[in-house]
């Protein structure tokens, strides 16, 4: 049955899609020296404009004011590629619809003013699913909930190749899910077999695989996956419940007749090795009994003396 599931896992898998484009560092300078340069340039265009409209000459102030004009004007355009970039945040950079670049160093920073840039977090997140209600393996209903934490690897990738990646992540994590929970039961029958409640650790490490190969294309990193919630549907959940006391009733009986077999065993061997007695087949098999009763039974063993003999 393993062997199965892998081989199902391996076929039922998405293949991950080859990106378009890729993240890359966009070219951006220090944004202090830009902004003390912007600065400059408006104060000195400023300046022109006053000084020329102190002029007595018409000559001078023709020339002089519409060139302080363009100084303060081409020193504003050139402010306005000014960036302030967090922590944890990414600039995407583009320039008439093509991607220039991303900017990930945090601080002030300046850029081409003639390019676009779209804020993007590339902090750590938590998505946590709502509880989904599925047939297991075994076609019985369930219901299960996941939590995935992650976060954005690539931003070129979670901008351009999908439409939004904060939905694509949600969808793909209870694609995910459900795909899990219907290729494993709840429950195994067999020993050999993975199940849900058996083997969490393992079906946790199955989903952890299959969704990266499912949001790999939004450049999105998995960094942990876990149920958080798992258990029968409701309208099974009592039978489903009878079924697990016994199998541990009878994993407990068991048990008691393992450790009643070995105590008889060593009763035995213990009794012909101090030669305590000699016991014939017949006395043998009655003492067996006897000593059965007494430890495998549920209420406490009432003595019984017996004055005549085994054969009377």
């Amino acid at each position: 049955m393993s062997h199965d599931i892998a081989t199902t896992d391996r076929h039922d898998r998405p293949e991950p899609s080859v990106p378009a484009v890729r993240e890359f560092p966009a070219r951006s300078i220090a944004g202090g020296l830009a902004l003390l340069l912007g600065t400059a340039g408006v104060v000195a265009g400023a300046l022109l404009v006053v000084a020329a409209a102190l002029m007595e000459s018409v000559a001078a102030r023709a020339t002089l004011i519409p060139l302080g004009i363009v100084v303060a004007t081409a020193a504003a355009v050139a402010m306005a590629g000014l960036n302030m970039v967090a922590p944890g945040e990414a600039r995407v950079v583009q320039l008439f619809g093509r991607y220039r670049g991303t900017i990930r160093t945090d601080g002030l920073r300046w850029v081409n003013p003639l390019t676009s840039r779209e804020r993007i977090s590339t902090r750590v997140r938590n998505h946590e699913t709502a509880v989904l209600k599925v047939n297991d393996a075994y076609g019985n209903p369930i219901e299960l909930a996941a939590v995935v934490v992650w976060r954005v690897e690539d931003t070129a990738q979670a901008m351009f190749e999908v439409d939004d990646f904060l939905e694509f992540v949600s969808t793909q994590t209870e694609a995910a899910v459900r795909h899990i929970a219907i290729e494993y039961p709840y429950d195994a029958h067999d020993e050999d077999g993975l199940s849900l409640r058996g083997n969490a650790e393992e079906i946790t490490e199955k989903l952890g695989l299959e969704l990266h190969a499912r949001v790999e294309a939004a450049g999105v990193r998995i960094i942990e996956s876990r149920f958080t919630h798992l258990a029968y549907a409701p309208e099974i959940a009592s039978a489903m419940l009878q079924r697990q006391q016994a199998g541990a009733v009878v994993a407990a009986r068991r048990q008691i007749v393992d450790g009643a077999v070995g105590m008889v065993e060593a009763a035995l061997h213990r009794l012909a090795e101090d030669d305590v007695v000699d016991l014939d087949p017949e006395r043998k098999a009655a003492m067996v009994s006897n000593l059965m009763v007494v430890l495998c039974g549920d209420r406490s063993a009432q003595p019984v003396i017996n004055t005549g003999t085994l054969y009377q």
